[in-house]
């Protein structure tokens, strides 16, 4: 091989010396691999985080609908493409959220820890006979006073009364919706998972759905862990936003019927879900940075993106600014008619996994 040829060793094509790059495939002549390399490689592959990126994120943020109107006029390789940038940035959302989901979980453990312990501390003193009216006073004041905090309704807070004046020995109902004492007994006394299923209320001709319910009830019951509940909500919810921002670019569909096809709607709503991807990532890193972080403050932001979406709409499909805000409310309204019922189902199948 002559000496002033260069051999790539990516593709082992020979060529000229001179070259950064390989003409052949592309790769760079001299790379060495550094921890700066490696890891600005795997992003750039993964992510196509790049310098299109960093073009494409401040026209994200400050002007609503220009990316998906310049995607369309065909500037494709200027700016991140709409579905590169809604995973990137729904990733980075998703890791900060973990976080928040982690405390959130061992709170709600938490408390239904000490609702529990309250509670069965309840049913040791209904166990006490003789109590005259100022040791019964004594027992419910803390009951009376928190009754909002444990759930517990007037209705049995009256019936508790009742109880501890009659020196009874049955614990407060927790509206599990059957009788406690009896499925305490058959946990203590080993019996199968079918008979307290049926002592439980399960028909015996239940079907896959009925049984799995009386199974993760059961298992809620005995570990009285709401926070494995959430979790499986939390994780279940990247999945849910695959169906979401279809549906979103449906209704989009619905109301601009004339203004081109389903695509054209879905690269407005990859653009539309990264803004608000990017916002709930900024929330979520101002309220790791400040304690004491202004509810109000967050509560105009969220606001914010209704204003943003219209005027999103208004430079998208160029329409009057009446127009706009008026199918802008009506897209909003259509949207969370459908995320309603979808949260509902989400949360139904997080009970059901978790």
């Amino acid at each position: 091989m002559p000496s002033d040829q260069s051999t790539c060793k990516n593709c082992e094509s020979e060529f000229e010396k001179g070259f950064e790059f390989c003409p052949h495939c592309g790769q760079k002549v001299n790379d060495e691999l550094t921890i700066g390399v490696l890891f600005y490689n795997t992003i750039s592959n993964y992510f196509s985080f790049d310098a299109r990126f960093f073009k494409s994120f401040i026209p994200l943020m400050i002007k609503p609908g220009y990316l998906a109107k310049k995607f369309l006029e065909g500037k494709r390789l200027l700016y991140l493409h709409p579905a590169q940038m809604y995973l990137f940035i729904s990733v980075i959302f998703f890791f900060l959220f973990s976080f928040v989901a982690r405390e959130q979980e061992e709170s709600i453990d938490k408390a239904l820890k000490g609702s529990f312990e309250k509670a069965k501390k309840v049913a040791d003193t209904l166990s006490e006979k003789g109590l005259d009216s100022a040791q019964v006073a004594k027992l419910m004041a803390p009951y009376e006073a928190n009754k909002d905090k444990l759930g517990l309704p007037e209705e049995e807070i009256k019936e508790l009364d009742s109880i501890i004046k009659k020196g009874g020995n049955t614990k407060p109902n927790m509206n599990f919706g059957f009788d406690e004492n009896k499925i305490d007994s058959l946990i203590d006394a080993g019996a199968s998972d079918k008979v307290i299923y049926k002592e439980m209320g399960m028909d015996d001709d239940a079907g896959y759905f009925s049984k799995r319910f009386y199974a993760q009830m059961l298992k809620f019951y005995k570990t009285k862990s709401g926070g494995s509940i959430l979790k499986a909500f939390y994780d279940t919810i990247p999945i849910a936003m695959f169906f979401l921002l279809p549906i979103f670019a449906l209704i989009l569909k619905l109301f601009y019927y004339r203004k081109g096809r389903y695509a054209y709607h879905l690269v407005f709503s990859f653009y539309f879900f990264s803004f608000l991807f990017t916002v709930f990532s900024i929330l979520l890193l101002l309220n790791f940075a400040l304690e004491a972080f202004p509810g109000w403050i967050t509560t105009l932001i969220i606001l914010s993106v209704f204003i943003y979406l219209f005027l999103a709409l208004k430079r998208f499909y160029n329409q009057g600014w009446f127009l706009s805000f008026f199918k802008c409310s009506l897209v909003t309204f259509t949207f969370f008619v459908f995320l309603f019922p979808a949260s509902l189902a989400v949360l139904f199948v997080a009970f059901l996994s978790y």
